[in-house]
């Protein structure tokens, strides 16, 4: 990370606890990175304040996601607010933690050996970073009407719908429910919400909910008149 000029380092449940000496070791004087180095619980809390974040994958995953190389990436990341998800060294990413993200960030590497350990694809990417950071900057863009919306604000417009769709009974059978709420979270995380986007859908749910509930209930015997 250093090498290429990243610092914000963010660990979720790091497995030998933290701070950590073999890290600190291994590092070979990155101290900077190491001592500022923030820990969360959740992936959502990780990129809480992100408004852009890449998933790094080599495999094939069941989710219907834009896929980005290094170099097609990087200009995207030197915008401001983003965050690149990188897994365990031994597993990887989740396919929930997958669904977070706005897209896939993808080696083109020999489709019969893409195995890389976890420095070797910080470095990829930190270096095409570094790179776009180097070369002039890309021609301006009209401002946008309402800044992009933050992964926090996304991630609770998410609590929001999924709340009020349990309430409704949307989720069934209750065995499928876990997927079909990665896939609702898998779209909205495509959708690149805006602020006000986000304020719009939490309105549209809440104006929903008030219809339903005032909406009067069937009257006695219509399901046997059905």
């Amino acid at each position: 990370m250093l090498n290429c000029g990243l610092t914000d380092l963010r660990l979720v449940n790091p497995r030998d606890g933290w701070p950590s000496d073999s890290a600190r070791a291994a590092a070979a004087g990155a101290d900077l990175v190491i001592d500022g180095a923030r820990l969360y619980d959740t992936t959502e809390a990780a990129i809480a304040d992100r408004t852009f974040v890449l998933a790094t994958t080599a495999r094939a995953r069941d989710l219907s996601k834009l896929s980005l190389s290094p170099g097609e990436a990087a200009g995207r990341l030197t915008a401001g607010g983003a965050a690149i998800l990188f897994g365990r060294e031994r597993s990887g990413l989740t396919n929930d933690q997958v669904a977070l993200a706005d897209a896939i960030l993808t080696f083109p590497l020999n489709p019969d050996f893409t195995s890389l350990n976890l420095a070797q694809a910080v470095l990829l990417v930190g270096w095409e970073w570094r790179r776009a950071t180097t070369a002039p900057p890309p021609p301006e863009t009209m401002p946008a009407v309402s800044p992009p919306a933050t992964r926090g604000e996304a991630v609770h417009l998410m609590h929001h719908l999924e709340r009020e769709l349990d309430a409704a009974g949307f989720f069934f059978p209750p065995e499928k429910r876990a997927h079909m709420v990665r896939n609702l979270r898998n779209l909205l995380a495509r959708a690149r919400l805006t602020q006000q986007d986000v304020r719009t859908l939490h309105g549209v749910i809440a104006s929903l909910v008030r219809e339903r509930r005032s909406a009067p209930g069937p009257s006695p015997g219509a399901s046997e008149q059905r």
